[in-house]
């Protein structure tokens, strides 16, 4: 050590080592005053080294006490700390505290409790995740403090047994107490519609009319101003509503049972009253939050009406539209819809039809009907898909022996990508979720798109589409695309196997006309029927071989019934028709008696297919929708990656109780 000084001391006299070799040169010539010189060169070595040392030693001295200093005020901080302090080992046994702790905790004796057993929100387990610095809000005795954990290794070791962990708090509650109010007094946007304010009218006694249309003004009014909202009527079916974010709170609870209350009013009404209810609860300013409400309702009147639809921060909930949407379509829409397609057809170079992934035959059978309507006005068109499947081989094969010329206009994604140009128009059907299509990437190259669809809208939609007919109280696409061509042309020109394709989307649809079928689904099919469809022909479309009529009893015998009226069935193989199983076996569960709903699981592509069915008391939409699908109130569908058919099953089964719980 002392060689390590003497070389370091060395290092920094320069001088000194100069003068060393002065002395030799001297000793070499001179003898005698080279001794003398070499004797005092030692002692001016041996002096520098002697007060070096004493310098370091005053200067450790010093440092030492610095220490001592620093560490007296440390202590001195930590016990007279003005917030509370405690330190407890990685079990959550407490190992010190400073007063201010010991009086927010009101206890006399508390060294090696457990701190979760004294303030009950502390996670010991978050806690200890890698050991992060970030405060933790805990609320505790009616105040609230913001917790900032500091880790210390108690001895200088890696091992995670010796931590300790300091708690420092500090009491945030004033600010805490102001963010609350400033989030519950933001001011809230409401658009309240209602859906059939003119067949309600026209269906309700003159005599009758004007107390219903007051006891309607009344409810709603009342209502809301209950939870201290400002309702504004400024049309006779449209409100505008100004609630703060506490009022909202207090109807989310209620699950907007407004909805509730006006559709069962009944002044002389000879059926029942629906809203639509779009509210923003976004921190935009009002103008902004009255475009966000006015999209929340579009999306709740896309979805059938009778529902709520809050728009929060860009992510959206939904609340009602459990009971069947009642048709209101008309004809007059249907014809500008059809003028308006006609216009972008006639403006494009080129027209693709779309559907979603594994077509069924409504969705294939509506793309056929589109390139019809594309081909009546001269233009190219083409039908994007990448692969047949079991729901559309029969279809397909009936294609190839009466029609071959339109399976030269199906070309894959990556054809299309090939003819696509800044002038190509995309027609969307049976769709409008941009991840459910055929090809997702295509919209990104397509400017031009339209969606024709008879599913309640979703959260996702297309962006920014030119033309959008999304009508949910149709029966399937293919009857709204029947609807269009008559308006697109003099002369729809239908052949056969096109009118036998569309009405084959219907019946697939409709379940043989069972469900959701209105006057104008029979007006389509008669159109078909004119044009020359075949319904022996459209019913040996659907026919099945033999081992898919076994494995159809297989999923029905080993079937249960939950909640005394829901069937669950299961397809445990994955076949290659296993979702045309799933779908056929889901149909013919609700034929058992007392059976409103089914639902038959079945794996496909590494995931869990659920095909849901209804007979209308019950919205397999929203059911499967909690699970990421969607579809109509009736019929429905959901895919869920990564778990067992098992873990599938339990997931359904809990958001079927939600659903039976919130309804009762």
């Amino acid at each position: 050590m002392k060689d390590n000084k003497l070389l370091h001391w060395l290092d920094n006299r320069i001088y000194i080592i100069a003068l060393g070799i002065m002395t030799i040169i001297i000793w070499i010539y001179q003898p005698v005053l080279g001794i003398l010189a070499l004797l005092a060169t030692a002692y001016l070595i041996y002096y520098a080294y002697t007060e070096t040392e004493k310098k370091n030693r005053e200067v450790n001295k010093y440092i030492e006490l610095l220490s001592e200093d620093f560490e007296t005020a440390a202590k001195h901080a930590i016990f007279n700390m003005p917030f509370p302090l405690v330190i407890i080992d990685e079990r959550g046994g407490i190992t010190w505290y400073n007063t201010p702790f010991l009086d927010m905790i009101i206890e006399e004796d508390i060294l090696n409790e457990r701190i979760y057993d004294l303030v009950p929100g502390i996670n010991m387990e978050e806690l200890l995740k890698g050991g992060e610095n970030k405060p933790r809000r805990i609320d505790y005795d009616n105040k609230s403090y913001l917790v900032y954990p500091n880790y210390v290794d108690s001895r200088k070791t890696t091992s995670a047994n010796n931590r300790l962990i300091m708690l420092y708090w500090v009491e945030y509650s004033a600010y805490f107490e102001l963010e609350k109010r400033y989030k519950d007094e933001q001011a809230i946007v409401s658009l309240i519609y209602i859906d059939n304010f003119d067949d309600v009218k026209n269906n309700t006694p003159d005599i009758h009319r004007p107390l219903l249309i007051a006891e309607i003004d009344k409810r709603i009014n009342e209502y809301f101003m209950q939870y201290g909202g400002l309702v504004r009527k400024y049309e006779n079916d449209k409100y505008l509503v100004l609630l703060n974010h506490k009022g909202l709170e207090h109807i989310q609870e209620k699950k907007f049972d407004i909805l509730d209350e006006i559709r069962d009013l009944n002044i002389g009404n000879t059926m029942p009253i629906t809203l639509s209810i779009g509210v923003s609860a976004t921190s935009e300013d009002l103008i902004q939050s009255h475009d966000n409400a006015k999209s929340a309702i579009e999306i709740a009147l896309g979805r059938g009406g009778d529902q709520a639809v809050l728009n929060k921060e860009g992510a959206y909930e939904f609340y009602g539209g459990k009971t069947k949407a009642l048709e209101k379509r008309n004809k007059v829409r249907a014809r500008v819809i059809g003028h308006a397609l006609r216009r972008l057809v006639d403006e494009s170079d080129n027209v693709f039809v779309m559907g979603h992934k594994n077509p069924d035959m409504d969705s294939i059978g509506s793309s056929i009907g589109v390139l019809r309507g594309v081909k009546n006005r001269g233009k190219m068109g083409y039908i994007i898909l990448n692969g047949e499947n079991p729901s559309i081989t029969n279809i397909c094969a009936k294609m190839k022996e009466e029609q071959p010329e339109i399976k030269d206009l199906i070309i894959s994604s990556e054809e299309a990508k090939n003819l696509i140009n800044e002038n190509s128009l995309m027609i969307l059907v049976d769709n409008h979720k941009p991840s459910f299509t055929e090809a997702p990437e295509l919209l990104d190259l397509i400017t031009k798109v339209v969606i024709i669809d008879h599913h309640r809208r979703g959260a996702e939609f297309v962006k920014d589409p030119v033309l959008t007919y999304l009508e949910p109280y149709a029966s399937s696409t293919s009857e709204l695309v029947t609807e269009i061509l008559s308006y697109m042309s003099d002369d729809i020109n239908l052949t056969k196997f096109e009118a036998e394709a569309l009405l084959s989307g219907i019946t697939v649809d409709t379940n043989n006309f069972s469900y959701q079928t209105g006057v104008r689904t029979f007006e389509a099919a008669s159109i078909l029927k004119r044009a020359g469809a075949d319904t022996i022909a459209v019913r040996q479309l659907f026919r099945d071989d033999h081992d898919t009529f076994v494995y159809k009893a297989e999923v029905i015998r080993s079937s249960k019934i939950i909640f005394d009226n829901i069937a669950i069935g299961r397809l445990e193989e994955d076949i290659a028709n296993g979702l045309l199983i799933a779908a056929q076996s889901s149909n013919e569960l609700l034929d058992i008696k007392g059976v409103k709903a089914s639902f038959v699981l079945t794996y496909s592509n590494d995931r869990v297919h659920i095909s849901g069915r209804s007979l209308g008391d019950i919205s397999v939409q929203l059911i499967l929708e909690a699970l990421g699908g969607g579809g109509h109130f009736n019929v429905a569908g959901a895919q869920i990656m990564g778990v067992s058919m098992d873990k599938a099953e339990e997931m359904l089964i809990e958001e079927i109780r939600k659903y039976l719980k919130e309804g009762e």
